[in-house]
């Protein structure tokens, strides 16, 4: 009777111990990216019955590379890197998670940015996808699909 509690607690153990803790989204988060896919689907482009997409692969050396780094203290800078590698469109925000949700916070090209995506984690980094005014139409009806890699910044 006693070898057999033992076995089980030897077992539980065991399987306790192996379990790794996948770790939260603010924490995989806080790092520095790329993004390496762009889409956005404007369903009523412009206030049309017309769609209208937006896709860039960021392939054949692209004129621009768009980069964030998202700081443990819910801030974040994103840019554009360059060909000649210079940073350019420099925009600071704030961000929040909440479960699977990232939230970011922005002025850019002087327009209030308040934007939530879904954040599915990938072996490379995470693909983001929100549902937002991106046409600036007044309607919340675009959908952005954006594929990251995490940088290597040691």
């Amino acid at each position: 009777m006693k070898l057999n509690i033992y076995l089980i607690l030897v077992f539980l153990m065991c399987y306790f111990t192996s379990c790794k803790k996948e770790t939260s989204l603010q924490g995989f988060m806080t790092d520095s990216w790329q993004t390496t896919y762009l889409k956005i689907d404007m369903i009523t482009a412009h206030k049309t019955d017309s769609l209208e997409v937006y896709e860039d692969k960021f392939d054949n050396n692209p004129e621009f590379i768009a980069q964030s780094i998202y700081n443990k203290d819910g801030t974040f800078l994103a840019w554009f890197l360059t060909k000649e590698n210079k940073k350019v469109s420099e925009s600071t925000g704030t961000w929040s998670v909440l479960n699977d949700s990232l939230f970011v916070k922005f002025n850019y090209g002087g327009r209030d940015m308040k934007v939530g995506y879904h954040i599915t984690k990938t072996k490379d980094g995470f693909v983001g996808k929100s549902k937002y005014d991106w046409d600036e139409d007044g309607d919340f009806d675009d959908i952005l699909t954006m594929k990251t890699k995490r940088l290597n910044t040691k």
